[in-house]
């Protein structure tokens, strides 16, 4: 399988980072882009994986130039300015929006909170690949806090093996993934942290993290992704960078569904709760996370149909709030319990068993379940939009 050899490469890889001291640790950092991916029309037969919705970043990261430095902290990634280009760039260049929603069919897995690399998360893991055997699957989302507890600390960190690759083996699917608080180290603000993880897209072909934030879109263009960082909101860092960015690639989109996705909730019966008064503490800077829920409130609410975060390590369904379907997908590899602190519009939750959220765009549907890590159906909806 190509991912087995991949994986003994890495280690391989590893082995002589060990035995010869780090990577260079700069970077020149990746654009935002936008994907295409191809469409399949139906599901395939049991027994068999979907591959073939595999939308890819346009714009890939450049591989770390070769250098003498060995220091454990990268070179700060250079962040593409948004107002030096045009929006419409990165988006769907389908033209009209398809009148029939979309044309092909989507289908991928969310993970959250994915980064202990223990049993549980092997459980998941395997209980995904029989549901995508069965179901389809053509990529996967990884939502944040990709790597307990403080991240990764080079761009060859053994734990891209042991949190990620390995765990994920048996899925030969392309893994779009945003950044989460602990994966910014012990304050969740180092943001040089982040980079390795950037610049490990270079190295494995199912790990995709062109940017902080990005796009990719189904080859019909009629779904478009939208990843972002909330960790670097809760700490009001590139907050206006992320504003203008999603700002032109809404207006810029011809899309019929659009799909958000980053770590932090809007809303949430966990622990960490609403988006504005996490932890149960409105108005405090760097907690109650206010610029996680005006960001959402702008440029999601009403915006896009779909919503999907991790955080609270529980998985939650709720009706739709403010035009949009919000879903918490954090128990991939732990859980925590629901403290229920707000009035939030629930249709389904659970917090004893770690699973995954499974999508299906078709047409103006989506499907959305929650399985468990014994691949037990546990929840589903149908709705049309």
């Amino acid at each position: 399988m190509r991912t087995r050899g991949l994986t003994a490469a890495l280690m391989s890889m590893l082995w002589i980072s060990s035995s010869c001291g780090e990577p260079s640790s700069t970077t020149n950092g990746a654009e935002e882009g936008s994907g295409s991916a191809d469409s399949s029309t139906s599901a395939p037969p049991p027994g068999t994986s979907s591959s073939a919705t595999t939308p890819t970043p346009t714009t890939e990261p450049t591989p770390p130039p070769t250098t003498d430095k060995t220091s454990d902290d990268p070179e700060p990634v250079d962040l593409p300015d948004p107002s030096d280009s045009d929006p419409s760039d990165d988006a769907s260049d389908t033209g009209e929006p398809p009148v029939d929603g979309e044309p092909g069919v989507v289908r991928f897995a969310a993970f959250g909170d994915t980064g202990e690399g223990n049993e549980a998360q092997q459980m998941v893991a395997n209980a995904a690949e029989v549901i995508c055997a069965e179901r389809g699957c053509d990529f996967a989302l990884l939502l944040g806090d990709n790597f307990y507890d403080t991240g990764v600390t080079q761009t060859m960190d053994p734990q891209f093996i042991d949190k990620f690759e390995a765990p994920y083996e048996g899925l030969d699917i392309p893994f779009y993934v945003v950044l989460g608080n602990h994966d910014y180290g012990e304050l969740a603000s180092d943001w040089n942290r982040g980079n390795y993880q950037v610049e490990y897209s270079t190295f494995s072909d199912k790990w995709v993290l062109p940017n902080f934030w990005y796009t990719f879109s189904s080859d019909s263009g009629g779904t478009q992704f939208f990843a972002f960082d909330t960790s670097r909101m809760m700490w009001n860092h590139d907050v206006n960078d992320q504003r203008e960015w999603i700002a032109g690639q809404m207006a810029a989109s011809t899309a019929y569904w659009k799909i958000g996705f980053a770590h932090h909730p809007y809303i949430s019966n966990g622990r960490h709760g609403n988006a504005g008064r996490y932890e149960g503490i409105p108005g405090l800077p760097f907690v109650s996370g206010v610029e996680v829920q005006e960001f959402i409130d702008d440029f999601i609410c009403g915006e896009a149909q779909i919503y999907i975060s991790g955080h609270d390590h529980n998985r939650q369904m709720f009706d739709p709030v403010c035009g949009t379907y919000f879903f918490v997908s954090g128990a991939s590899a732990k859980t925590s319990g629901l403290e229920n602190r707000d009035d939030n519009p629930t249709a389904w939750q659970d917090d004893t068993r770690e699973g995954f959220l499974w999508v299906e765009i078709q047409g103006t549907q989506m499907t959305a379940a929650f399985y468990d890590f014994d691949a037990n159906l546990d929840h589903e909806i149908i709705a049309d939009l």
